[in-house]
């Protein structure tokens, strides 16, 4: 049995490709490469270059490579980018799904792994934000995905695909042995932000918003090492093929940071200062987003390996400095 990757030479997928690879499993790629990257992926790797609403593709994948599970992370993913182009995420983030989960369907796929995002939240009226809290998105980012939940909740009914939706909190951090990490040149990832400005590759960071309902007014996150999130996979994946009833799961730590706190981390690990200035809010950005992460880790018995933000930085500067002189390199 073989499982599908999609957006498997991006940042969060290419982590988990790694991860399946080192369990031993049979794993195949589908990405644009439109911010994922080859050398991202182990050699061994078979990778496919195309879209996930390219139906005849993903049929041709799924029977060439007798694939049972699909891990899905190919999006769009920048929540003001989404305000200003709606139909664009629609397509990629919504209609691409529900092609790839007719072609799961169709195909005999029997597990589907969703990433989702804690921004189906919306700004929640109490922390930490359960799975069962109320739904409602500020942005076509969050909206996206939470009608990719729906499609996929109502197929999975109609059809027994079983799935397991995992909604991300702020994903951050690199591969702890140098494999993988934040590679999109534009990134708007916070740490990948305040490390490249720490490092001279900004000039520095700007700081959208300082009048939120919080301890600072600026926005607070909870943020979760990549690994961490890619191990989680794993395990809503063991959960599945032990016949695990199709779930939510929420991916986080539990606590949050804000922004103010999250840069000053990111100083004192770099052991530099960088300046920082400050903007008004951007559209679609929630005051304050944490985990309530009691499902996950009763149901799936995921423990996190490396809930420590001084680390998390401590690995997305490694990675940036590594990503330089790759870059540096040509390579």
């Amino acid at each position: 049995m073989t499982v599908l990757v999609t957006g498997g030479a991006g940042y969060i997928g290419s982590h988990m490709v790694h991860a399946l690879r080192d369990a031993g499993e049979r794993v195949v790629v589908l990405d644009n490469l439109s911010t994922g990257r080859r050398w991202a992926l182990p050699g061994d790797v078979p990778l496919f270059v195309g879209e996930t609403g390219d139906e005849a593709l993903v049929a041709a994948i799924i029977g060439a490579h007798e694939v049972r599970a699909i891990i899905h992370f190919a999006a769009s993913i920048v929540v003001p980018d989404s305000v200003a182009d709606p139909l664009g995420y629609y397509r990629n983030n919504t209609a691409n799904a529900r092609t790839l989960i007719e072609a799961a369907v169709k195909g005999g796929v029997r597990h589907f792994i969703f990433s989702s995002t804690a921004a189906v939240y919306g700004t929640p009226a109490t922390l930490p934000v359960a799975e069962d809290a109320p739904l409602q998105p500020e942005s076509p980012y969050g909206t996206s995905k939470l009608m990719t939940e729906l499609i996929l909740r109502d197929a999975g009914r109609a059809h027994g695909l079983a799935y397991a939706i995992l909604r991300y909190f702020n994903v951050a951090g690199a591969d702890p042995q140098g494999r993988a990490g934040q590679s999109t040149p534009n990134a708007t990832h916070l740490i990948k932000v305040g490390v490249q400005a720490a490092l001279g590759l900004r000039p520095g960071l700007q700081v959208y918003g300082t009048d939120y309902p919080t301890p600072d007014g600026t926005c607070l996150r909870d943020y979760i090492h990549v690994s961490d999130l890619a191990a989680a996979h794993s395990a809503a994946l063991a959960y599945l093929r032990q016949g695990g009833a199709s779930r939510i799961f929420n991916c986080g730590y539990g606590r949050g940071y804000s922004v103010l706190e999250v840069i000053e981390a990111v100083k004192r690990v770099a052991g530099v200062d960088f300046p920082v200035s400050f903007a008004p809010r951007r559209p679609g950005d929630a005051a304050a987003v944490v985990a309530g992460n009691g499902r996950i880790l009763s149901e799936l018995g995921w423990r996190p390996q490396l809930d420590d933000l001084p680390t998390i930085v401590a690995h997305a500067l490694a990675w940036e400095r590594t990503l330089r002189t790759r870059n540096d390199a040509g390579a």
